[in-house]
């Protein structure tokens, strides 16, 4: 489910028209966060590390307004709940991209990951079978610990659905980070949303369950 944001009595209006008109309206940040308790959690629990720092990106993303909107037919759509496109790497080292409905229930999160992981590893298609603007884009290169990152791009200006990356993991001072990579469309989020996310985030990395 989605509606629509009122363009004309939001306070962002102005900058929002700004940013429409750059060729490239989009820009991306690094940031390393503190994977420590998640990580040791998982492995306690025998749960998938991935699923686990996802299920929580998800929480932070679906929790920040501003991540829910999107750019359609010049309007901007503000989805209710934000899914997670993920690529799903196979055996013969090809991948697919995922569709996971969210869910705030881990359990209920981490099935829906499994179906769209069996589904993956047991086709040869890469585009999942059902699609909305409703979700995030990501993908995870844990070969890597990165500092910097771009993203493919279409050409569309107005793309607006947000692209994540997850890195390989490094420990420092008894700490686990891993770098998280953040895309945006700049006409709808700016440095302040990627805050309140990462922010979020941690947040939802600390949980010990």
């Amino acid at each position: 489910m989605k509606k629509y944001l009122d363009i004309d009595s939001w306070n962002r209006k102005e900058l929002y028209q700004h940013f429409r008109t750059l060729s490239d309206p989009s820009f991306a940040v690094v940031v390393d966060v503190d994977v420590t308790i998640a990580y040791n959690l998982a492995k306690k629990t025998d749960a998938s590390f991935f699923v686990k720092y996802l299920h929580s990106c998800m929480k932070a993303i679906n929790a920040i307004e501003n991540f829910r909107y999107r750019i359609e037919d010049n309007k901007i759509a503000i989805y209710d709940v934000i899914n997670a496109s993920a690529t799903i790497a196979r055996e013969d080292t090809t991948y697919g991209f995922s569709f996971i409905n969210f869910s705030e229930d881990f359990t209920v999160f981490n099935e829906n990951f499994r179906k769209e992981k069996e589904r993956i590893q047991n086709s040869t298609n890469l585009f999942p079978q059902i699609y909305s603007l409703g979700c995030i884009h990501c993908s995870a290169l844990p070969w890597i610990s990165f500092t910097s990152h771009k993203e493919p791009n279409s050409g569309n200006k107005d793309h607006s659905v947000p692209q994540l990356a997850f890195g390989g993991l490094k420990e420092e001072k008894d700490k686990i980070l891993m770098p998280v990579s953040v895309n945006v469309n700049h006409a709808l989020v700016d440095g302040y949303h990627i805050g309140q996310f990462f922010k979020k985030f941690q947040l939802e990395l600390d949980k010990l369950n």
